[in-house]
C-alpha cells in the first residue's frame, strides 16, 4: 500500500508506515506548529528568542564516531533524512561523541562522506549547516546534572562497580538503595564538583539519577548519568575528565536541537521511560524548550549473510580475514561502495523493505535485486573471458586473403529497451584469426544437451560470425590447449546472410589482438550461513572459503578507458565495477558486484 504525502512539497507517493502516520497526524493536529528556532541548538531561552521554526519537523541521524557505518546505518540515514525531506523538515547530522576512548576524527570524516554519497546533506534550503557535535553541549549537560542534584533527583554514588551491579537486582528481584542515596543536596553538589575537578580517581564515583530502585524496568533503577574518565577527547581535548553516559546525553542532545521525532531502533525502547523522565524534569525546570522531543522505535535491519556487530567486524579487519573496512565483502557503506553498489540501489532497498516494529530477516537477494534494477539500463555491456582458452579460426586467411586481417564488429553498449528506434550507443571491437573463449564453452565429448563448441557443431561468436568446430589441440597431459574452428562464410551479425545458418548457441569471446588483460576479483557472500552470528553461532566457522577468487581475464577493448567506479554488465557473468582503490589504466582491476540472477536462492 502506498500513499501520497500531502505535506511533502513534491507530494511524492511513498509507501506508508507507522512513522509516516505519526508525523502526518502531528502535522494535521499542529502538534509542533509555532515552535521557535534559535538558529542553532540551545536551551529554552535560546529558542524562545528565535523566529518561528520554518522546518515542519526535525529529525536527526546521530552516529557515534567510533567506527565505519554499515548497511544498517544506511537504513537509518535514508529513514531520517528521507522523512525530513518528504515532510518539509530538516535532518541534523549529529555526532554522538560522548565516549572519548573510542572516537576518532577519521570516523567523523568517513561518516560525513558516507551520508553525502548516499545522496543526503545536512544543509537547509538557505545553506545553513545542521552538522552538530554532542561534545559541544557538555556545558549544558553539566548544568542539567547540577539541576537534577539541586532538585534531589540525582546523587553521587561511590560504591564499587561490583556492589552497584549486585545491588541493582534483576528481572525478578528489586534493587537495593545505595548507602549514598540519602546524601543531602549540598554534599552531592560538592562531590560532583570534586569529580569534575579531577579530585577523584577514574571509577571512584558516578552520578546517578534518583528514580526507583524497585522499578520493573531495570533502566529506571537509578541509572548512571556521569562517569569519571581521564581521556583526551577528539573535539574538547582535556577540558573534561567527566563524561555523560549515552542515556543521559542523547535526550538532551535531541532537546537542544529541538528534534520533533527522535527515531531509533527497538533496542532503545526500554530506555524511552528514562528519556521521557529526564526531559519532563528539564522542561519543568525551564531548561529545555517545548514541546519536548519524543522517541519512536523501529526494527533494525537484519540482513541475511551479514553481521553488523562493530566488534566482530573489527575482528575480521584486525585478523586479516578481510583486507580492511572497505573490503568489498564487508557490509560497511565504504565496503558496499567499493563493491559497486550504487546510492540509488541502497536507497531503493531501504524504501522497499519498509519500516515496522517486527523483528524479521531481509534476504540479501533483495539488495541485489535493487542493484540490478538500477544498473540494467545504465551499465554498459562488455564481453569478457574469465577462464581463457585459445580458439584459432583456421580458414581465416582463405576467407579474407590474409591471416592478419581484422574484421570490424560492433554490439550495442546498452539494450534497446522499449523503443527499438532509440539511439543506442555502440561498442566497437575487431575479430581476428585468434580469439579467447571460455574454457567451459568447449567439450571434446559433449554431455547430453550441450549446445556450445564440440567437433562438428556450429555456434555464433556473438556480434561476429558463425563458426564450426573442427577439433582441438592437447598437451602431453591430455589437457586441451587450443580449440580449432572454421568461419562459415556470409554469416556475420548484422548482414543479410546472418540468419542463413541456424545455430543453437552464441558464445562470448575476446579477440587476442585487442584484448585487455585485467585482474578480476570474483566476490561472493562472506558467510555460508544466512544468520551467521544468530543463536550463539561461531561466525568465524561459517566464513565462505569461496568469498573471493582472483583470476586473470581478458576484456574487450571498450573497457580500456574504464575509470574507477565505472560499472558494467559483463555479459553472461553479471555486474562488475572498476575497483575504486586499485584500478589503473595500465593495470585494470574489476570487482564482481552481483550475478545476473540470485545464485543463493533455495
Amino acid at each position: 500500500m502506498s500513499t501520497t504525502t500531502p505535506h511533502s512539497p513534491e507530494a511524492v507517493a511513498k509507501p506508508t508506515n507507522f512513522l509516516r502516520q505519526i508525523i502526518e497526524n502531528h502535522l494535521d493536529s499542529g502538534t509542533h506548529a509555532g515552535r521557535h528556532w534559535g538558529g542553532g541548538p540551545g536551551d529554552a531561552a535560546h529558542h524562545a528568542a528565535g523566529q518561528v521554526d520554518t522546518a515542519k519537523i526535525r529529525t536527526r541521524f546521530p552516529p557515534e564516531p567510533n567506527g565505519y557505518l554499515h548497511v544498517g546505518h544506511a537504513k537509518s540515514i535514508c529513514l531520517n533524512f528521507g522523512l525530513a525531506r518528504d515532510y518539509g523538515g530538516i535532518c541534523h547530522l549529529r555526532f554522538d561523541d560522548t565516549n572519548p576512548e573510542k572516537e576518532e576524527q577519521e570516523y567523523v570524516e568517513s561518516i560525513k562522506d558516507s551520508v553525502r554519497w548516499l545522496g543526503f546533506d545536512w544543509q537547509d534550503a538557505d545553506g545553513h549547516s545542521h552538522l552538530y557535535f554532542a561534545s559541544n553541549y557538555f556545558d549544558f549537560m553539566h548544568r542539567a546534572a547540577v539541576y537534577l542534584i539541586e532538585q534531589g533527583l540525582a546523587y553521587v554514588d561511590e560504591q564499587s562497580a561490583e556492589d552497584m551491579r549486585a545491588n541493582r537486582g534483576d528481572f525478578t528481584t528489586p534493587g537495593k538503595d545505595s548507602p549514598y542515596r540519602s546524601r543531602n543536596v549540598a554534599d552531592n553538589l560538592q562531590r560532583f564538583a570534586d569529580m569534575k575537578d579531577g579530585k577523584l580517581a577514574d571509577g571512584a564515583a558516578v552520578l546517578r539519577a534518583k528514580i526507583d530502585m524497585a522499578a520493573p524496568n531495570i533502566n529506571l533503577r537509578d541509572p548512571a548519568i556521569y562517569r569519571i574518565r581521564r581521556a583526551t577527547h577528539h573535539n574538547t581535548g582535556d577540558a573534561w575528565c567527566i563524561y555523560p553516559m549515552y542515556t543521559f546525553a542523547h535526550p538532551i542532545e535531541d532537546a537542544l536541537e529541538h528534534i520533533t521525532h527522535s527515531i531509533c531502533t527497538l533496542e532503545f525502547e526500554d530506555q524511552r521511560p528514562f528519556y521521557d523522565w529526564l526531559l519532563d524534569h528539564l522542561r519543568e525546570g525551564g531548561l529545555i524548550a517545548t514541546p519536548q522531543p519524543r522517541q519512536y522505535e523501529f526494527s533494525r535491519l537484519n540482513l541475511t549473510y551479514v553481521i553488523t556487530s562493530k566488534r566482530k567486524l573489527k575482528h575480521l579487519v584486525d585478523s586479516g580475514t578481510v583486507s580492511g573496512w572497505d573490503d568489498p565483502r564487508m557490509p560497511t557503506i565504504v565496503g558496499l561502495r567499493r563493491r559497486g553498489y550504487t546510492p540509488a540501489a541502497i536507497r531503493n532497498f531501504c524504501e522497499r523493505i519498509g519500516v515496522t516494529k517486527d523483528y524479521s530477516w531481509i534476504d540479501y537477494a533483495t539488495l541485489d535485486g535493487c542493484l540490478r534494477e538500477d544498473l540494467e539500463h545504465q551499465a554498459h555491456r562488455a564481453m569478457v573471458v574469465l577462464d581463457p582458452l585459445p580458439l584459432e579460426l583456421t580458414n581465416w586467411a582463405e576467407m579474407f586473403g590474409s591471416s592478419d586481417h581484422i574484421e570490424a564488429c560492433h554490439l550495442p553498449a546498452l539494450p534497446h529497451g522499449k523503443d527499438s528506434n532509440a539511439d543506442v550507443p555502440q561498442r566497437h571491437f575487431g575479430l581476428g584469426r585468434h580469439v579467447w573463449i571460455e574454457r567451459e564453452d568447449f567439450e571434446e565429448t559433449p554431455p547430453k544437451g550441450y549446445k556450445r563448441l564440440f567437433p562438428g557443431n556450429k555456434v555464433r561468436l556473438k556480434g561476429g560470425y558463425v563458426i564450426e568446430c573442427t577439433g582441438c589441440e592437447k598437451d602431453a597431459d591430455g589437457q586441451v590447449t587450443k580449440v580449432l574452428a572454421t568461419v562459415v562464410p556470409d554469416t556475420k551479425s548484422g548482414t543479410p546472410g546472418a540468419d542463413s545458418v541456424k545455430v543453437k548457441a552464441a558464445i562470448t569471446w575476446v579477440a587476442q589482438h585487442d584484448a585487455v588483460q585485467a585482474e578480476v576479483r570474483l566476490y561472493d557472500r562472506l558467510f555460508t550461513d544466512a544468520q551467521p552470528d544468530a543463536g550463539g553461532k561461531d561466525y568465524l566457522a561459517l566464513l565462505n572459503p569461496d568469498s573471493l577468487k582472483v583470476v586473470t581475464a581478458y576484456v574487450e577493448p571498450s573497457l580500456a578507458s574504464a575509470r574507477p567506479d565505472d560499472k558494467f554488465q559483463f555479459e553472461r557473468f553479471g555486474y562488475f565495477v572498476a575497483d575504486r582503490a586499485d584500478h589503473r589504466t595500465e593495470k585494470p582491476v574489476f570487482n564482481k558486484i552481483t550475478g545476473l540472477k540470485d545464485s543463493w536462492g533455495k
